[in-house]
């Protein structure tokens, strides 16, 4: 089983973090330190003496003590943009902020894997709209400016009094993007005021312009989607407009667990329209499961 929140008390450097999600996750898929999961993107051989040693994989010797080469197909295989929904819902439940915590773990690992197999990424971050573009490189030296960027959105809730756009960011991201990539978007599909209308033809405008999308869903299913509570009166606030509620839970549950299967599904039924790779994640997730289906859309993609 692979890590997630609650194995992760506190981890100062993201960087440290994400490589470590990644070679467990590796780990995990494979028993050779250097056969299998490689071979979706660039694969090994047996070195022969008098090739170049510049592709010599040297933690494969230090664990077999047999030398390796790394075979590359090309410089970038991918081009791929993380959107990440930095909006005020993003950051419940306070005060560990487990909706945005989750999903840059995650965005960084993703990151990390994608550069060391020299892919191209890039990160755009919205809430009431677009906040921040960076472009898609395969450099070590840009991963380390992403990972800089999503440590500074995980530590300062510097959107506290945001809503979400996320209709308006994607059409926004649509016009940005002008070679075919894939575009990867943790949210909680919370928003403002777009309409169901408004963001089918948003993921549509994606589409349009050719690119394939990967969509994480990511909630706190027991308070989000189950609304377990105790028994005992709470004010309830919306984050995403401010307007406020006292009730007791109980009251409201049964209507309220009814509704959130309609949004639910008619999200996944609008993503299967549009041939969207639509994933439901829990913040109690294994991380696993959001490199298992990145790997599995990647695949896809050769």
């Amino acid at each position: 089983m692979g890590l997630d929140l609650s194995s992760i008390k506190k981890f100062d450097n993201l960087e440290l973090l994400a490589k470590e999600l990644v070679e467990g996750f590796i780990t995990g898929l494979h028993r050779s330190p250097y056969h299998g999961f490689s071979v979706e993107f660039a694969e090994h051989k047996h070195y022969n003496f008098g090739e170049s040693t510049k592709n010599i994989d040297w933690k494969v010797f230090a664990k077999t003590d047999q030398l390796f080469v790394k075979q590359y197909e090309e410089e970038t295989n991918l081009r791929c943009t993380i959107l990440m929904d930095i909006s005020q819902s993003m950051y419940y439940p306070k005060p560990k902020y487990d909706k945005i915590r989750f999903s840059i773990y995650c965005a960084a690992a993703l990151s990390h894997l994608m550069i060391s197999q020299r892919d191209a990424v890039g990160l755009i971050g919205f809430s009431d709209g677009v906040k921040l573009t960076t472009a898609q490189k395969s450099s070590k030296s840009h991963l380390h400016q992403l990972l800089l960027q999503l440590s500074h959105w995980m530590e300062t809730e510097s959107t506290q009094s945001s809503s979400s756009q996320i209709a308006e960011s994607i059409h926004a991201v649509a016009d940005k993007i002008s070679r075919r990539s894939l575009v990867i978007l943790f949210t909680d599909m919370f928003q403002n005021s777009s309409s169901s209308t408004d963001l089918y033809e948003s993921l549509q405008h994606l589409k349009h312009k050719h690119h394939e999308v990967l969509i994480f869903h990511v909630s706190d299913q027991n308070t989000e989607k189950a609304f377990n509570f105790e028994d005992r009166p709470y004010l309830f606030i919306d984050s995403e407009n401010g307007r406020k509620i006292k009730i007791t839970p109980s009251l409201l549950k049964e209507r309220y667990r009814i509704k959130t299967e309609k949004f639910y599904h008619d999200i996944q039924q609008m993503c299967g329209q549009l041939k969207i790779d639509f994933v439901e994640v829990d913040t109690k997730d294994a991380f696993d499961k959001i490199l298992g289906a990145y790997l599995v859309k990647r695949k896809k993609m050769r």
